[in-house]
């Protein structure tokens, strides 16, 4: 016969998780908002273009020597992880260079990746609101002997966003693909 001291914990520590569980995500406000840029092919893409489906968007520029090409390849790797489940996610990449980031370097930069990657660039202006709504850092470094040949430092998050437009986590920069599968899996089952 269960004892009830122990009926009580049990009751209480089902109700604690129950809270928990229902306890709103401090940042799911923080981070996302409307954009409507222009894609690699000339077409107008906003946030309301994907229903239905998960959006991975990584902000980043063409001329990245690093960062930008190690993420993304990890994200197309941590997609083909996800096997049919990846359907259910649109990734996205947003320059944060518009200057030099046309459509048409934008697609070929995103197609070395993945097929299913879509590019998105836009005037200074629209390119500023996407880069604020998603509280990304991005500095331009202009040589003094060089100006064309300038650089960004710039944050090197994924965000996921659900099924609602709204934020559901970051992935960070040296996440391995298996790991960002795993994490996109979870969310993925959650909706």
């Amino acid at each position: 016969m269960i004892s009830r001291r122990l009926l009580l914990a049990a009751c209480c520590a089902g109700f604690v998780g129950a809270v928990r569980a229902q306890a709103p995500d401090p940042l799911a406000d923080r981070f996302g908002g409307p954009f409507s840029l222009t894609s690699q092919n000339g077409r107008r893409v906003t946030d309301r273009d994907f229903p239905g489906r998960f959006l991975l968007i990584y902000f980043g520029y063409t001329h990245c020597p690093d960062v930008c090409p190690v993420d993304l390849l990890v994200m197309s790797q941590a997609l083909e992880k996800l096997g049919s489940e990846a359907e259910r996610i649109q990734p996205l990449f947003i320059t944060v260079d518009p200057e030099r980031d046309t459509p048409s370097v934008v697609g070929d930069y995103v197609s070395s990746f993945s097929p299913r990657l879509l590019g998105l660039t836009g005037s200074s202006v629209e390119i500023d609101a996407a880069v604020r709504a998603y509280k990304v850092h991005r500095v331009k470094y202009i040589p003094a002997n060089d100006p064309q040949n300038y650089g960004i430092d710039h944050s090197s998050l994924n965000y996921l966003m659900g099924l609602d437009g709204k934020f559901r986590t970051l992935i960070p920069h040296n996440t391995p693909p298996e790991r960002m599968a795993a994490i996109i899996a979870s969310y993925l089952a959650k909706e």
